[in-house]
């Protein structure tokens, strides 16, 4: 009983951070139908800056703080250099690459600055476990899953009762009819990205206390971000929030019962055969092309 809420309890942590990353890519997609497949390198950057703040001296609050609007200023930029001048194309392949080439080099620049070794954000969330049903957890875990739960419901709630959640939402439907409406698309647009990256550097802050600090983090949690949307289904915030609470716990599942190095191939089987049985992910709507 101890082992399987400990698997759960750990899982939803590390849920809640795919989930956190999973709506930045909604986000993205709903206002643009485009990503920042560097993305993860966000999450990488919030955290990165955090840890490099407090090394010189500032309060934890503050060098996180920082480090979230780092990461929002990050998603600003990336989105008017790498992401707009291939809007207009037919295809997809130049944002793409351009936000993969992007995500190298902010990589790179990071390895640089901050050094090829991990270190942990000190946190008071990590300072003392508590025991639930016999498992120990941290509060900073406890706080990951709630916090994904909460962005998502502020972001149901932004979208149907503010103005620019409106736009945004007539943006996704239709952005040649936003436009004839007086709406900015290239403004709602670079807001989404804005948004999306500011959800990913604050996941990274929330992760940071929990898991290692480095320049090469934001890899695979980016990538494990993008397949929980994806199977989720990239049009649903609901959707992507309970893809990634559940795939966190399956990790754990697999990490204690199988190897810690069977987690991804069960992980990426299962996006594989979700996509399989429902192409447009398990909570996504099938969009509809009108011609």
């Amino acid at each position: 009983m101890t082992t399987t809420v400990q698997y759960i309890l750990s899982g939803l942590a590390i849920g809640g951070i795919y989930a956190l990353i999973a709506l930045g890519f909604h986000i993205m997609w709903s206002a643009a139908k485009a990503v920042n497949f560097a993305h993860g390198d966000t999450l990488m950057l919030g955290a990165v800056l955090a840890v490099m703040g407090v090394d010189v001296g500032l309060p934890l609050p503050l060098a996180c703080l920082l480090g979230v609007l780092a990461g929002g200023v990050f998603g600003l930029l990336l989105e008017r250099f790498a992401v707009r001048p291939f809007a207009g194309t037919p295809t997809s392949v130049g944002w793409m690459l351009t936000t993969i080439a992007v995500g190298v080099m902010i990589e790179a620049l990071a390895t640089i600055q901050f050094g090829g070794f991990s270190r942990p954000l000190a946190s008071p969330g990590v300072n003392n476990a508590v025991r639930i049903f016999g498992a120990g957890v941290y509060p900073q875990e406890l706080i990951i899953p709630v916090v994904a739960i909460l962005v998502m419901i502020g972001l149901k709630l932004m979208q149907r009762h503010t103005l620019i959640g409106r736009a945004m939402k007539a943006v996704a439907h239709d952005k040649r009819a936003a436009a004839l409406m007086g709406i900015n698309v290239n403004r709602i647009v670079a807001f989404s990205f804005g948004l999306a990256a500011l959800l990913g550097a604050a996941a990274g802050v929330l992760v940071a206390p929990v898991i290692q600090v480095s320049a090469s983090m934001g890899a695979i949690l980016g990538l494990k971000g993008f397949a929980v949307a994806i199977i989720g289904g990239i049009t649903s915030a609901p959707g992507v929030v309970i893809a990634g609470l559940a795939f966190g716990v399956m990790e754990k599942f697999v990490e204690g019962y199988i190897s810690t190095a069977a987690r991804e191939i069960v992980g990426f089987s299962v996006m594989i055969l979700v996509l399989l049985a429902f192409p447009q992910g398990l909570f996504g709507k099938r969009e509809v092309l009108k011609v």
